[in-house]
């Protein structure tokens, strides 16, 4: 597997030269560690050069069992396949964790989720808070990996509004597992170079710049972790960055109740 890897990367490197706005850097004694900056455009440009090099490199990368970093629409993220056991393991060994806490799965689309999870809110309530800086927990169904969270019936679910890290979820089969890109207990991170000394351990990293401002405590929050298992009800398990929108959502317009009244 890791000849493999070296080969694919190693293509990689080979694909993006002469790649207008696509930078490739091998850092040294980094032989499966390689880094992308990614073009700005996405949305605004669906396009733009190099994008869809930057796009092709990361689903390569993540099918060939790697750990790749990605830009959110909150911090950086580590994701790698949910469906690869082995994968899975070398996330939870990145982060410095037993296992027992869990990894959120990553989706490009709404429709995707209902695969991978038993829903019990409408299909608007889904919508109106996905894409965006929100976990959803719900769930799981038999579809997902039982290696990813094998101790829990739940799983949280992650549609982040940024185009890069959703066109490769779309690329792939199944659902990316999705964590911070950082030690666990560590501060998130807004910027590649404030995890570096997780690089050696990931097959790419996709430099998207920094990710809002990197002075501002509120911009590392992360998202929104709120548990919808329970009908007619939630449960904030994480404040995160979007919690007043989130609650007013749930409340107001849904008439969900706080799962401790």
């Amino acid at each position: 597997m890791l000849s493999a890897r070296r080969a694919a990367l190693a293509g990689l490197a080979r694909a993006g030269e002469g790649a207008p706005g696509l930078g490739l850097g091998l850092g040294p004694g980094r032989a499966c560690s390689a880094r992308l900056l990614l073009p700005p455009g996405g949305a605004a440009q669906p396009h733009p050069p190099g994008w869809r090099e930057a796009v092709a490199a990361a689903v390569g990368a993540l099918q060939a069992g790697g750990l790749v970093a990605v830009p959110t629409d909150t911090v950086y993220g580590v994701a790698c396949l949910a469906q690869d056991s082995g994968a899975v393991r070398s996330i939870y060994s990145l982060k410095g964790r037993n296992g027992g806490k869990p990894l959120a799965i990553c989706l490009g689309d709404v429709d995707r989720l209902y695969r991978y999870c038993h829903v019990n809110v409408p299909d608007e309530l889904l919508r109106d808070l996905l894409p965006g800086p929100v976990t959803l927990v719900l769930k799981r169904s038999e579809e997902l990996n039982k290696d990813l969270n094998p101790f829990t019936s739940l799983v949280g679910v992650r549609i982040p509004n940024h185009p890069f890290i959703r066109e490769v979820a779309r690329a792939c089969s199944g659902p990316l597992a999705l964590t911070s890109a950082n030690i666990s207990s560590r501060a998130s991170t807004l910027t590649v170079s404030e995890f570096q000394d997780l690089w050696p351990q990931l097959s790419l990293i996709i430099d998207g710049g920094p990710i809002g401002d990197v002075q501002s405590p509120e911009c590392r929050l992360g998202s929104t972790v709120v548990d919808l298992s329970v009908p007619g009800k939630f449960s904030i398990i994480r404040p995160g960055c979007a919690l007043t929108s989130t609650v007013e959502i749930l409340r107001q317009k849904y008439g969900l109740i706080p799962e401790s009244s």
